[in-house]
């Protein structure tokens, strides 16, 4: 049996060919998408759970001394894992939000897979991560669909992270292979995210066409201009079909941090300064909210960093703000704080402004966005964006006859309209904004495995 299996930043999901058709499997509570989340009771237990709870061995020498940490430390902190322990999706956000003191939590570890300066021990953590949830996909889709689940093929951003060139895309790949290999499957494949989108796009078009697939999802925003239609769709080599692509890490997650640090932080003393009159360094305010940075949140929970902000509070013009900063740090809040941003966001997909609340132990904090404050916290990320459809269309050398928008984000109005501003007189189509890529995905795995 094979699958196409969509790991995404925000969100995974998995289809199969069904009857000439992609199918969408249920992942969680009747769901076909499962939040890219996972919480446990340490860190630690991850790596643990795998090994004693489904005899999943470590690959190699680095991976064994992960796993001997992780059972030490669990026995000195009295835990003894259970299957049980290791949540996924929403149930995985519930819990962590029940208790963030008392849970290890972790959103969108794909975020982590192309990062620069990553250790041993760390990319063998982020492997263990990564194979922990596309086991727990598969094991869900098999008993769904009552079949074993052997091949797959894999979206992939056309790059992981924007700074770490072809390396960080190579321990990226690499990370998902071995991942998926000790989760289970006998054979993995990769295509381009967008690609993928195309390809599943394609079996609806009736004539040949130029297409430029722009693809904001969670973590990334990818782009590729195909030639697609009835007479490119019959080829077994697409390779020549295949225009240009271009990718930069920056997606869903970065506008919600985005929007968190504009919009949220001020209610924790961004804007405030010292009583010398100096502002508050603003690293202070980014890190907690840049939860796809490895190194921003290092940085943030710190153990020395709870001085800092002891004495920042002692020194500030208002220190009732930065008390709020350090439960923040004291109860790793920093999700909760992305989450509110993020639900303001998808609200204002259909609303002209939104307020929402977030619950800081015992305080009720009011937050707000307009599309105006929207359009200022995400300019940044909106020009990055506009530069990948330039690029994208320079390096093909044609025009696109017409622009199909897929992921998530680009059910933004405001980032719709910066696309037809970019491309005036195109016109700009969308089918399945959280399914495309992963029934592309399916259609290639029909092709490479059947």
């Amino acid at each position: 049996m094979y699958i196409g299996f969509d790991y995404g930043t925000a969100n995974c999901s998995v289809a199969y060919m069904k009857d000439g058709k992609p199918a969408h499997v249920p992942l969680e509570d009747g769901r076909t998408l499962i939040p890219s989340t996972v919480c446990a009771p340490t860190r630690e237990a991850v790596s643990e759970a795998l090994f004693r709870c489904h005899d999943i061995q470590p690959k190699d020498d680095v991976g064994q001394q992960l796993l001997r940490n992780a059972i030490r430390f669990n026995r000195e902190e009295g835990i003894d894992v259970a299957p049980s322990d290791i949540l996924f999706g929403d149930k995985a956000l519930k819990q962590y939000l029940s208790d963030p003191e008392e849970h290890y939590f972790v959103k969108s570890p794909k975020s982590f897979l192309g990062a620069s300066g990553l250790r041993d021990m760390q990319i063998s953590f982020f492997e263990d991560l990564v194979c922990a949830m596309m086991l727990n996909i598969k094991t869900t889709a098999e008993h769904n669909i009552q079949q074993t689940i052997e091949h797959a093929v894999v979206g992939r951003p056309v790059n992981f992270q924007g700074t770490g060139g072809d390396e960080a895309n190579q321990q990226a790949v690499d990370i998902l292979t071995n991942a998926a290999t000790r989760a289970g499957f006998k054979s993995i494949s990769f295509e381009f995210e967008p690609v993928a989108a195309g390809i599943d796009f394609e079996a609806t078009l009736t004539e040949e066409k130029r297409v430029l697939v722009v693809d904001i999802g969670g973590g990334t925003t990818d782009c590729s201009m195909l030639l697609m239609g009835p007479s490119h769709a019959a080829k077994s080599d697409r390779s020549q079909d295949f225009l240009a692509h271009t990718g930069y890490r920056i997606g869903g997650n970065d506008l919600d941090i985005n929007v968190a640090f504009q919009q949220i932080t001020p209610l924790f003393g961004k804007d405030d300064s010292l009583k010398s009159g100096l502002p508050l360094p603003i690293s202070q305010f980014w890190n907690p909210v840049a939860i796809n940075n490895v190194a921003a949140q290092g940085d943030f929970y710190a153990m020395a960093n709870r001085k800092a902000l002891q004495e920042l509070i002692r020194d500030a013009k208002q220190p009732e703000k930065l008390r709020r900063l350090l439960e923040v740090y004291n109860n790793r809040l920093g999700h909760q704080l992305v989450r509110g941003a993020e639900l303001m966001k998808i609200a204002l997909s259909s609303q002209d402004s939104v307020k929402e609340q977030i619950l800081l132990c015992e305080e009720v904090l009011d937050i707000s966005c307009d599309h105006a404050e929207f359009a200022t916290a995400i300019a940044a990320s909106s020009e990055k964006i506009s530069g990948l459809i330039d690029d994208a269309v320079a390096q093909s050398g044609v025009t696109p006859d017409l622009v199909y928008v897929t992921g998530g984000s680009a059910r933004s109005p405001m980032l719709r309209s910066l696309i037809e501003t970019r491309l005036p007189g195109i016109a700009l189509v969308s089918g399945d904004f959280f399914g495309s890529v992963t029934a592309g995905l399916a259609r290639c795995a029909e092709k490479r495995y059947l």
